[in-house]
């Protein structure tokens, strides 16, 4: 029953950040690439005032998942580089820290287009 909770808690963190995106770009005039700039800047915002970390032990990968996880990553790293190696610590950390998910987006991202046949929309 535990892991049912679980599943539970990181569907509904999880849906409720979309359902915000679907309504952003439903009733605003807004961008999914602005909507997801925000979003990815909400995560950057939320960890470094420390509050990620809390919403993170509740929802799991609910709300890591979104890209919103990416942008705690991102302050994640620039934090601890900072604390390590100083000012140039916050760039290298940065990238220490998504360059696993980027390269699997890459990566992942070239084995579908070998794939698949892509084109652009008529």
């Amino acid at each position: 029953m535990e892991i049912f909770l679980e599943f539970v808690k990181c569907f509904a963190v999880g849906g409720s950040i979309c359902l915000i995106g679907q309504l952003l770009i439903n009733y605003t005039k807004m961008t999914s690439s602005r909507i997801l700039v925000i979003f990815l800047l909400l995560g950057c915002l939320l960890q470094a005032v420390g509050v990620f970390d809390y919403i993170k032990d509740f929802a799991g990968c609910g709300v890591t998942i979104p890209i919103t996880g990416f942008g705690a990553t991102l302050v994640e790293g620039a934090i601890s580089g900072m604390h390590e190696k100083g000012l140039l610590g916050v760039l290298l950390g940065s990238v220490t820290a998504g360059a696993a998910g980027l390269g699997a987006a890459i990566l992942f991202g070239f084995l579908m287009a070998i794939i698949f046949k892509s084109r652009t929309k008529s």
